[in-house]
């Protein structure tokens, strides 16, 4: 199957070309350009930022509440996620080089690892809450292993950061919880939805809030696979490895297998076909996501990278989901079909930017390099504010406006800055 694999990825790679525009020389040096313009990007508006509005000096973590056209508003909670994902962007600014006598990010990392301790972690039933108010009282004790994940994986990197033994700890400590609480050792992966208790919700109810209760899905076990990549190379413990290895097996398979177009978005506890129609179809962000972070993992686990199945999905991606004339990738498809939602959303794009930097610096690609090109343009132009670089949270197929949201409970910085620094290091040199 592999050598047929081959001459389909050519041949694809070809037709990319004409319909993108045949790649000049001048196109890597294009490229080299625009990191070099993201890195000052970075630097002189998208962090500083972040820095400036999102910390809330009152009560500890970070306040995530902005719109293009509304302007900065005070919102009424605390999410998991987002404050996960924030002391893992600032932690990640540090290490890369961005603090300065203005701005210390590690400073911003560790008021919110103080806030998560402090506010979010169950001292009683281990784990971390859902959401908190403003001050940091529970208003959502439940535990969603999806929000776990984020937690473990800005732990390990505020660790990285600020050489903090405790964040390792916690880290450890946590996996350790979701090992005897979340684990299915029967049908293996891990269930996903509980009660502050660890009880699991029933099918589908309401308060999983993220992806569907009872279910496995897709998304959670992504992001558990890349928290543990990360959690592995510090630690080399061999429980997180075998852990490793088992998300990476599951999405693989499972979720995002080798055929792309038969991706999912969610499987049964036995692993069985989902065959309701709210889990049909498959998102090509996080099939390019996935590409990626297996590439990440299997590297971590001293493995040889497989980029066939790599290569597999993001040729997929381009040749379902991404739109030639314009630049960027819609959001949601079925298949080999057409996709059905061509919105374009602010962390598809940055997932696409990283698995095409990736895809580079394994091998040149023509292609590649002018569907990255393309991308950058699109998202410069119709998605990002000139005045900070803060990526808009969606727009539509032709860049009009769906969502003007600059921060929201869903949307801090990880997926962009995370995509930025890539590129940068990649090709900013």
């Amino acid at each position: 199957m592999q050598t047929m694999r081959q001459p389909l990825r050519l041949l694809l790679a070809a037709v990319l070309s004409m319909c993108l525009g045949a790649a000049s020389p001048s196109l890597a040096a294009s490229l080299g350009q625009s990191a070099r313009e993201s890195k000052t990007q970075l630097a002189e508006k998208i962090l500083p930022y972040w820095f400036d509005t999102a910390q809330d000096m009152a009560n500890g973590g970070y306040l995530l509440s902005d719109d293009l056209v509304k302007g900065r508003t005070l919102p009424k909670e605390k999410a998991i996620v987002t404050q996960a994902r924030m002391i893992w962007t600032f932690s990640l600014a540090h290490r890369k080089g961005f603090s300065d006598a203005r701005r210390d990010y590690l400073k911003a990392a560790a008021q919110g690892y103080r806030f998560l301790i402090e506010h979010f972690l169950d001292k009683e039933h281990g784990g971390y809450f859902w959401k908190t108010d403003l001050a940091g009282k529970p208003v959502n004790e439940r535990k969603m292993v999806y929000g776990q994940s984020f937690v473990i994986y800005a732990l390990v990197e505020y660790h990285r950061a600020s050489g903090n033994p405790e964040a390792l700890r916690h880290a450890m400590e946590l996996y350790q919880t979701l090992q005897k609480r979340a684990y299915d050792p029967k049908r293996a992966g891990w269930v996903e939805h509980f009660t502050r208790e660890w009880t699991p919700l029933a099918l589908r109810d309401p308060a999983g809030e993220v992806e569907v209760a009872g279910l496995k899905s897709a998304n959670t076990h992504l992001h558990l696979m890349e928290a543990l990549t990360e959690l592995y190379e510090v630690t080399h413990d061999k429980g997180v490895c075998k852990s490793l290895e088992e998300s990476l097996s599951i999405n693989a398979e499972y979720f995002y297998p080798l055929d792309a177009s038969q991706s999912c978005f969610h499987r049964n506890p036995d692993w069985s076909a989902v065959t309701d129609p709210r889990s049909a179809g498959l998102s090509y962000g996080h099939n390019v996501e996935f590409a990626w972070l297996m590439i990440r993992a299997e590297e971590v686990l001293g493995r040889k990278p497989s980029w066939n199945h790599f290569y597999a999905h993001l040729d997929h991606a381009l040749k379902c989901g991404y739109d030639r004339e314009r630049g960027g990738l819609y959001h949601r498809g079925t298949g080999n079909q057409m996709p059905f939602d061509t919105t374009k959303v602010w962390w598809v794009q940055a997932e696409m930017i990283a698995a095409f930097t990736d895809a580079l610096r394994h091998k040149p690609d023509a292609a590649y390099e002018a569907a990255l090109e393309k991308t950058l343009e699109f998202v410069a132009r119709h998605m990002t504010d000139p005045k900070d670089g803060i990526w808009v949270d969606s727009v539509l197929a032709d860049g009009q406006p769906r969502n003007t949201s600059k921060a929201h409970n869903w949307k801090a910085n990880y997926h962009d800055v995370r995509a930025l620094v890539k590129f940068v290091e990649a090709f900013g040199k």
